[in-house]
């Protein structure tokens, strides 16, 4: 056997059960499904509640201005905020995040304001704010796509000595793209310090989970690329804070790459546009509303007195108050030049692309009554 091989450490493998630090009754877990993963401390877990409160406010408030047709069309993650939010939390400043389109609250976690993400969902900018800025990808439609542009960052930052981690999240439907496999496989024989968040929330826009795959858990892929899995109850804030943050840590140090998997569910329709009703039972979707992630995380900062009616007045006020911005920012209208179609294809312009420039300026001088012809 080649040596390089027989060295190389044993990943960690998915526990059978999803790993879970607080139960859906508020309480804390102590049983193996804990994982050997501990609590975070109570100020930590203040701020993803804190979080999630918003978001979930933000969404809500966005789900309205879509069915006022003030929007073209939103992708929801009501129900999955526990798995994005606390990913976002263990980011630190010098990290990068490859976001997918349904991972907005993601941005705005990361601190993305209410009008740069709507610009992206009014049609006004394919991408609203400054990568640079924010350490954020442009969120990505394409399926996987984003996971191969995270390993390409995390290697060039290794390669240069950076302490910069990527993280990038995809969907269970995601993982079934070659892009994934790639992603996975080149993350693993680099060992590029990046960090894979599958949130599985049970379907592919309308093909359910045991439709796309036949393996045990998702999770169990990674053990096929040489790397760690952990299987995560999504909607337990704590235990996906805690695991992430172990990858994060991992990567960092050298580690190379983990892939996580938390096991949640979309309570609202693929997009405003789907009518889920047509391949899942609302049973299902109460079932799993029972399972709230805010809801959990709320009830065991209550019991340990963390969450007075006095703090949680003053984050229902925040997250109002962000509602509120967000419909100012809507009936703001926007300054568009076409012209800036242009400016942001090369580094240097190209010949052919300012004779369409100089075209699109032509036209645009003719319908606003110029006389150039």
């Amino acid at each position: 056997m080649n040596d390089d091989v027989a060295q190389r450490e044993e990943p960690a493998r998915p526990t059978a059960q999803p790993i879970s630090l607080i139960s859906n009754d508020g309480a804390a877990v102590t049983d193996s499904t804990a994982a050997g993963f501990a609590l975070p401390d109570s100020a930590t877990l203040l701020g993803l509640y804190r979080q999630m409160v918003i978001s979930r406010r933000f969404e809500s408030q966005v789900m309205a201005l879509t069915r006022q047709g003030r929007l073209a069309t939103y992708p929801s993650a009501l129900g999955q905020e526990a798995c994005e939010i606390a990913a976002v939390a263990s980011l630190d400043k010098q990290d990068w995040l490859f976001p997918t389109y349904r991972d907005t609250i993601a941005l705005l976690a990361r601190g993305v304001t209410v009008s740069e993400i709507l610009a992206f969902f009014r049609g006004d900018w394919h991408t609203g704010f400054d990568p640079y800025e924010h350490r954020i990808a442009p969120q990505s439609t394409p399926l996987a796509t984003q996971a191969l542009h995270a390993v390409g960052l995390a290697t060039a930052a290794k390669l240069q000595g950076d302490d910069t981690v990527a993280l990038t999240f995809l969907g269970d439907g995601s993982t079934s793209e070659g892009d994934a496999h790639e992603a996975f496989n080149f993350a693993a024989v680099w060992q590029a310090p990046v960090v894979f968040v599958i949130q599985n929330n049970h379907y592919a826009i309308s093909v359910p989970y045991a439709k796309q795959s036949h393996a045990r858990t998702l999770a169990d892929k990674a053990i096929g690329y040489g790397m760690p899995g952990y299987y995560v109850d999504g909607n337990d804030a704590a235990a996906m804070y805690a695991v992430i943050s172990s990858g994060m840590d991992r990567a960092r140090s050298g580690g190379g790459p983990t892939l996580i998997e938390g096991l949640t569910y979309r309570i609202e329709a693929h997009t405003n546009s789907d009518d889920p009703s047509r391949y899942r039972e609302k049973s299902e979707e109460d079932e799993w509303r029972a399972h709230d992630p805010i809801e959990r995380l709320g009830k065991y900062l209550a019991n340990a007195n963390v969450l007075t009616p006095a703090v949680s007045e003053k984050i229902a006020s925040e997250a109002e108050e962000l509602a509120a911005n967000t419909r100012d920012a809507m009936n703001q209208s926007p300054v568009l030049d076409p012209l800036e179609l242009f400016d942001h294809v090369y580094a240097e312009q190209r010949s052919s692309l300012l004779e369409q420039r100089a075209f699109l300026e032509n036209e645009l001088a003719t319908a606003d009554g110029g006389s150039e012809r």
